[in-house]
């Protein structure tokens, strides 16, 4: 999977607080984390998903994120997500 899969997703949700929703209501289809962010960020999100059997996609850094993901500051984690 690729990053441009999710700049071209219609539905995403951006940062840890609306990712972690997504992934405890199994709305998350892939989980795009940053390497660079911080763990204490990163690693209940990604816990959850390895329980769930979510696909988890590393990003390069947080800025790169967040571009793709259509905003001007940084992002830690985000996630394509269907209804």
């Amino acid at each position: 999977m690729s990053i441009k899969r999710l700049a071209n997703a219609r539905q995403k949700t951006v940062g840890a607080k609306q990712t972690m929703k997504a992934v405890e209501k199994g709305r998350a289809k892939v989980v795009y984390v940053a390497k660079n962010a911080e763990r204490r960020v990163t690693e209940p999100i990604i816990k959850v998903c390895q329980d769930k059997a979510i696909p988890i996609e590393e990003v390069e850094s947080m800025q790169l994120l967040g571009k793709t993901c259509g905003i001007e500051v940084r992002c830690a984690v985000a996630s394509i997500i269907e209804d």
